[in-house]
């Protein structure tokens, strides 16, 4: 079995700071093989909190990958953001905008969906598409991991990315298993799969430290993926409380070929 965790909109600058340590101490637990870090680790993409972020990255004791988000471009700096708006990621995070990792029978595609030249709406080029299809592994676990969401729910008020339905297509067609995104603050998951798209699982996770009240909570998941199986481990902290709950646990299976919810359980498989 291969434990996947999935984090998003750490929001550094804008944080819950009174969480960063029960949620570090949660993670570290865990003993996660790779953690993943959907977009916005910081707030405007400022110095000082690329450097927050980079060190709540640091004492994370698992294999650590992240993609950018739109707020990890600087939002004002208009020169920084139109001529070089990855420098500060890139110091502050790391080289890579796209890495891909493998843990177990588990490979991992990151996307880099933002388009600095749009304050919300990302962008996904053909090249990167194309890049995505080629680096698809046959033999494992598919998870693409991007900041914006491949497809909406009804009631989003935000735009989606440009190209995200020709993505979503091309990538369930070529046999991406999964899909992490973030973005909008707002968790889904089973609840796309009747929307057209049932062999890709669209993960969407709410904000994981965001200190702004209309979230009204903050929340990570864990994948325990044991071949075509897969446990979703939530773990929620209401914005008025210190700590994060007991996590609660749903199960579904690929083993027809389409995502299949198998219920709420109280506990994973062993």
């Amino acid at each position: 079995m291969t434990r996947i965790v999935h984090l998003s909109d750490l929001h550094f600058g804008f944080h819950r700071s009174e969480l960063v340590e029960p949620l570090l101490a949660r993670l570290n637990r865990l003993e996660a093989d790779l953690v993943v870090v959907t977009g916005d680790l910081t707030h405007r993409g400022r110095p000082g909190q690329f450097h927050d972020a980079a060190r709540f990255l640091s004492r994370i004791t698992a294999p650590v990958m992240a993609v950018p988000g739109n707020h990890d471009v600087p939002l004002y700096n208009i020169p920084v953001r139109f001529l070089i708006p990855w420098s500060g990621y890139r110091q502050g995070i790391g080289s890579e905008l796209s890495p891909v990792r493998a843990a177990g029978q588990v490979r991992v595609l990151g996307l880099n969906s933002v388009d600095p030249f749009a304050c919300q709406r990302g962008v996904i080029r053909h090249t990167q598409i194309a890049r995505l299809v080629a680096g698809l592994d046959p033999l494992a676990t598919n998870i693409v991991a991007l900041h914006h969401p491949l497809q909406h729910l009804p009631g989003i008020d935000k735009k989606l990315a440009r190209r995200a339905p020709e993505a979503l297509h091309r990538l369930e067609r070529a046999g991406a298993q999964i899909a992490l995104s973030g973005h909008l603050h707002i968790w889904a998951a089973r609840a796309l799969l009747a929307r057209g798209h049932p062999s890709i699982l669209q993960i969407q996770a709410g904000t994981a430290l965001c200190a702004r009240p209309s979230d009204l909570q903050n929340e990570f998941a864990v994948l325990r993926i044991d071949g075509p199986r897969l446990t979703i481990e939530r773990h929620v902290a209401p914005m008025a409380e210190p700590d994060f709950r007991p996590p609660s646990f749903q199960r579904l299976t690929r083993e027809s070929g389409f995502w299949e919810s198998l219920g709420q359980v109280p506990d994973p498989e062993p």
